[in-house]
């Protein structure tokens, strides 16, 4: 198959058939452009505004994602697409090329807090970060009702391996939502918090599309299971929302009906580091704890004798998430406990 180098405007995302992009967004420094890989398949079945759109790479050190969409970029066969499934396995290339959270080395900023008012149109936010989102909003959004944004814990920190997404008020949109996630078969599915601006999902989801994203592994490296949930999550979706042909069996925690729905939607949830120092675990992920319990130990290693700070969970729960390098900076969240869901 031959990849084209096209701009947005010369995208064909409608036709009936497969076509490979490299999406051409004008470079910010070199005389080039950035080129983003696109991949779309159009069945006969497909209408204008409905579809899924799969991204990796949100986050340039996140691997999971774009490895899971490049098999299946290899495994969908067009014969089997009734409706349209666009794949973009490297959103942000800036950010990927350099194996950074953000979009070094050019504007710096983070795609997942870049869809916000005027980004790519304004001076101020016309930078390759912000051109991006102004790209997902233009060509990607019209043409899909359901959103897969996988992401991995990268540098920042260790998840319990989950699917995840915001609460929302629509209760219909909302089981769709859920149903969606489970479908992943990770352990946990996290409901968080919805306060953070310019997240591609928090945007998705007010536009009324099935929105799910993940936590599928940690450490600039690729997770086997990581991967294996990802590829699960992306093809149910696919199938079930009109797009594929095909059934698709559960597996793991969604087979055996032992996911956990878990909550961090309020700030006790959240231990922050009061200094810059050195993280030390003293349970796995996944672990259940109770309020006030100890859940790592924080060292300062400029005051040698001096004992380690306690890292307490803020609330019963379970423990989703901890730093990953062993060094942080103050005020980075170290310990993330999420509340059992209600049922």
């Amino acid at each position: 198959m031959t990849r084209v180098v096209a701009r947005p405007d010369r995208l064909d995302l409608d036709s009936p058939g497969r076509r490979d992009y490299w999406v051409a967004l004008e470079h910010d420094s070199i005389w080039g452009d950035h080129l983003i890989p696109l991949t779309v398949w159009v069945g006969s079945e497909a209408v204008p505004d409905r579809g899924l759109v799969a991204f990796g790479s949100n986050h340039g050190n996140e691997y999971e994602g774009p490895v899971a969409l490049k098999h299946l970029m290899k495994r969908i066969r067009l014969e089997d697409v009734r409706g349209r499934i666009i794949f973009i396995p490297v959103l942000n290339p800036s950010a990927f090329r350099s194996g950074t959270r953000e979009s070094q080395p050019d504007d710096g900023v983070n795609l997942n807090r870049a869809f916000v008012e005027g980004a790519g149109v304004t001076p101020a936010l016309a930078g390759i970060t912000h051109r991006i989102a102004a790209f997902v909003r233009q060509f990607i959004w019209p043409r899909v009702h359901t959103v897969i944004d996988l992401h991995a814990g990268g540098d920042v920190a260790r998840f319990a391996l989950c699917a995840n997404y915001h609460p929302v008020d629509d209760p219909k949109l909302a089981a769709e939502i859920e149903k969606t996630a489970r479908w992943f078969g990770t352990p946990c599915l996290m409901v968080y918090q919805n306060v953070t601006p310019g997240l591609l999902p928090s945007e998705a989801e007010r536009l009324g599309k099935i929105t799910v994203g993940t936590e599928l592994g940690w450490g600039r490296s690729v997770n086997v299971d990581g991967v294996r949930y990802g590829t699960q999550g992306v093809l149910a979706a696919a199938i079930h929302q009109g797009q594929l042909k095909g059934e698709i069996e559960p597996i793991d925690y969604h087979k055996a009906g032992t996911q956990r729905v878990v909550e961090m939607v309020d700030r006790d949830c959240f231990t922050v580091a009061p200094f810059d120092g050195h993280y030390e675990p003293l349970m796995e992920c996944g672990t259940a704890v109770r309020r006030g319990e100890t859940v790592g130990l924080l060292h300062d290693f400029d005051h040698i004798d001096m004992d380690p700070w306690p890292c307490v969970a803020g609330v019963d729960g379970v423990v989703l998430a901890q730093a990953w390098a062993a060094a942080v900076p103050r005020g980075q969240h170290i310990v993330v406990v999420a509340r059992n869901a209600a049922r």
